[in-house]
């Protein structure tokens, strides 16, 4: 009988030792993660911008016909933004295409976005490619104010990235140079989803 009890007390304490570690556990996991592996806190890939230190300039831009017309004419939607010569080398066709490719991922929420090529210089553009980048907003905009308004990540050109512009206006995000378009899609993909506007 006393050999009974003390199998019981030894059980039953290691039952309770057990259910200490359960419950210790999830503050062990917690106190590692923050000071051993230590979290950025970050979870968009582009970098944020501060909407009012890049406020939408007139840009004195112009369709490709020459009629003037500003980037605001697309106000109330998503853009998604590049600057390239009218030349538009590999670089340049790759973020068109992946601009085309991301706004289509979108689904049904894709209306909400528009691609806009901002051309900055007087190279004539090569018909082919209009016709594979049709539904593109292409302008001509003089360099110069280009490159005062959009930021540029250190150590690369305005060229080299893809910016977006919220609905009403706020540039607010720009990816880097050779942007993974995987990654851009869950950052768009998130802003759609968390904004009723646009």
């Amino acid at each position: 009988m006393e050999q009974d009890n003390s199998k019981q007390r030894r059980l039953g304490r290691w039952k309770m030792l057990a259910v200490l570690a359960v419950c210790a556990a999830p503050l062990a996991a917690a106190y590692f993660t923050y000071y051993v592996i230590k979290p950025t806190g970050r979870t968009n890939y582009g970098t944020l911008l501060d909407p009012r230190q890049y406020p939408m300039p007139r840009l004195g831009s112009s369709t490709l016909d020459g009629q003037p017309t500003e980037i605001s004419a697309y106000q109330g939607k998503w853009l998604m933004l590049q600057v390239d010569s009218g030349n538009c080398e590999v670089a340049c066709g790759k973020k068109l295409y992946d601009m085309r490719q991301l706004r289509t991922a979108q689904g049904k929420e894709r209306d909400r976005v528009e691609r806009v090529w901002l051309i900055n210089d007087n190279a004539p553009l090569d018909t082919m490619l209009m016709r594979e980048y049709d539904g593109t907003r292409m302008l001509r905009a003089p360099a110069a104010a280009l490159q005062a308004w959009l930021p540029v990540e250190q150590g690369a050109a305005l060229t080299d990235h893809i910016y977006i512009i919220d609905p009403l206006g706020n540039l607010m995000m720009r990816f880097p140079k050779d942007a993974d378009a995987n990654r851009i899609k869950r950052d768009l993909g998130k802003l759609l989803k968390a904004s009723s506007i646009g």
